[in-house]
């Protein structure tokens, strides 16, 4: 039975039908030593625990000081997913409190360590694994979730976990994180999510070695049968839960792009890694856009990596600079992107879909020196093309040199860089260095958050370019406005909001992105952005924006504690 069966909101109580230790067990509806003395007798608490009846403030400064003792950010990581596993409204609140400090441990970057070490520290299962050899019982699986009918998805195969590679099973750290995000960002209440792990084996061997290993001990499943594994999973949805936001995240490239074509036509889905970063990315550029009075038209733009990142960036670009009134042809143009073996170009054999879209013409390199292979490296690039932009997504820790770095501040007046790849421990440069080489010139965002630094008698703040700030406003705007669908013009017009909030707009220099503090009231205006142009697209039902602002208030979940009731049997 659900939470949702077991209790029933009712005004300012809830209706409760769990007592004794099957209600403390219940993260959903535990309220720990906060149950007052009349519940306890009601619910059959009495002597279950300590006399004291707590307040809030007192178990978060209980939870705070708990948390402080914790000697490594993966101890607190750890902790953290304890407390969600016992009381999840505590731990909202107190991540409430705590945002900033909080996010990167529950998220970007120590999510990382938590997924590498996932089959050491595992406590308590949390959402759904579904393995290779149960593909013939996916819907039945779907019907163990008790009960629970929810809003947003998260599924992922481990097999791109950041940065990181293929971490198999620990990959459901990743689902686990985002959702924490939905309901932490965007008040999705934590009924209405699941996190989904589609285990088909993994190809690490480390982990296949691991006598401690969780997932299923076999090879990543490929080709055909990876494919009927996942259109089985997908027909179990629609079955189950046809009206679910089904979330994308962490596949491998050569799946991911090629998943999101086949399904985003079949269901309400859209692939965070692509889309929601393109988005976010795309907020970030626009608001050093107007910061330095400059149109994102006119920029030369250069990306080292070329996966599903740096898939969904360009097409936002584009996007948004065919809405200034360029050609989509003359967009492209504007985009240099570089993956393992150099630049992306007409004369490279074998190029994927994506990366045939945005090769340069090889005349266009007619005047460069003349390269062996015809492999251009970065600084190459860099060199001839006196890039305005330059974007990493690569995982390489160091990719932006200071030679790439020192060449592009010479021809730039504001280099914009974004080393955008996390953990930390992938980034292509850090802010630090980015400031020293350019002089202080640089207008910096990254992919994992920094500490604020000193420079030249100025302290400089760097905008993490946090997808947090848009898929979840984006979901809360789909299922406020009740849109069958997740489209593209939904995240430019969330970029578009979240460029409104940064502070670069009043101090060049300034961060790009707001405070994390400010991210629930990102979320607000961006779902009603998604919503509004949901109705735009013919994609939900057409409201006046009263009312599409009530939808979205009411769908919004606060980490509040309400009087129970027993629920009359």
């Amino acid at each position: 039975m659900s939470a949702e069966k077991q209790g029933y909101r009712n005004g300012s109580f809830l209706e409760v039908s769990l007592t004794g230790y099957q209600l403390l067990d219940n993260p959903m509806l535990n309220k720990g030593s906060a149950f007052s003395e009349s519940e306890r007798r009601e619910f059959g608490l009495l002597g279950l625990l300590p006399s004291h009846t707590s307040t809030v403030a007192e178990q978060l400064v209980r939870a705070y000081e708990n948390y402080t003792r914790k000697g490594t950010d993966l101890e607190r990581y750890i902790f953290l997913l304890s407390l969600e596993d016992r009381n999840e409204t505590l731990f909202y609140r107190l991540l409430q409190e705590h945002i900033t400090e909080m996010m990167p441990i529950i998220y970007t970057p120590t999510v990382g360590a938590g997924c590498q070490n996932y089959s050491h520290v595992f406590r308590r299962p949390r959402g759904l694994y579904i393995s290779y050899p149960q593909r013939d019982e996916i819907e039945s699986i779907l019907g163990n979730t008790q009960g629970i009918d929810p809003s947003v998805i998260v599924v992922t195969d481990g097999e791109r976990i950041l940065g990181l590679g293929d971490l198999g099973v620990g990959g459901m750290g990743i689902p686990v994180g985002k959702l924490s995000l939905y309901t932490l960002c965007a008040g999705i209440s934590p009924r209405k999510t699941l996190p989904i792990l589609l285990d088909v084996g993994t190809n690490n061997p480390d982990l296949l070695a691991d006598p401690l290993y969780l997932g299923w001990r076999h090879e990543r499943v490929h080709g055909q049968m990876y494919d009927e594994f996942i259109e089985a999973f997908v027909d179990a949805v629609i079955n189950k839960f046809p009206n679910v936001l089904l979330q994308w995240e962490d596949f491998a490239k050569n799946n991911a792009s090629r998943l999101l074509g086949r399904y985003q036509d079949r269901l309400c889905t859209f692939n965070d890694d692509i889309q929601g970063t393109g988005a976010v990315t795309l907020a970030g550029l626009l608001a050093a856009m107007k910061s330095t009075g400059e149109e994102l038209g006119v920029q030369r733009i250069v990306l080292l990596g070329a996966g599903s990142a740096t898939n969904g960036i360009s097409d936002q670009i584009v996007t948004a600079m065919m809405h200034e009134g360029a050609t989509e042809a003359e967009s492209r143009a504007r985009l240099w992107l570089l993956d393992s073996h150099g630049l992306v170009h007409t004369k490279r054999s074998g190029l994927e879909p994506f990366k045939q879209k945005f090769a340069q013409p090889f005349e266009r390199l007619a005047e460069w020196r003349v390269i062996e292979d015809d492999k251009y490296t970065l600084l190459d690039v860099v060199r001839n093309v006196h890039p305005t932009i330059l974007i990493g997504t690569s995982a390489q820790p160091g990719a932006f040199s200071e030679d790439v770095v020192r060449e592009m501040a010479k021809h730039v007046k504001h280099p914009i860089i974004f080393p955008l790849s996390n953990p930390t421990s992938k980034s292509e440069a850090t802010p630090l260095d980015i400031i020293v080489w350019t002089e202080g010139r640089a207008i910096v965002a990254t992919g994992s958050p920094y500490a604020d630094f000193e420079f030249g008698g100025r302290t400089f703040r760097t905008g993490q370019c946090n997808n947090a700030f848009i898929f979840p406003g984006v979901g809360l705007g789909v299922i406020a406005s009740g849109s069958h669908r997740v489209t593209n013009s939904m995240f430019v017009a969330a970029a578009r909001v979240l460029a409104e909030f940064s502070p670069a707009l009043k101090e060049i220099g300034a961060s790009l992105y707001p405070n994390l503090e400010n991210v629930r009231e990102v979320s607000r205006r961006v779902a009603i952005a998604v919503g509004l142009e949901a109705q735009r697209s013919g994609l939900a039902k057409e409201t006046t924006l009263e009312e599409l602002e009530r939808l979205v208030e009411i769908n919004m979940w606060t980490p509040e504690y309400l009087e129970f009731k027993r629920k009359a049997s």
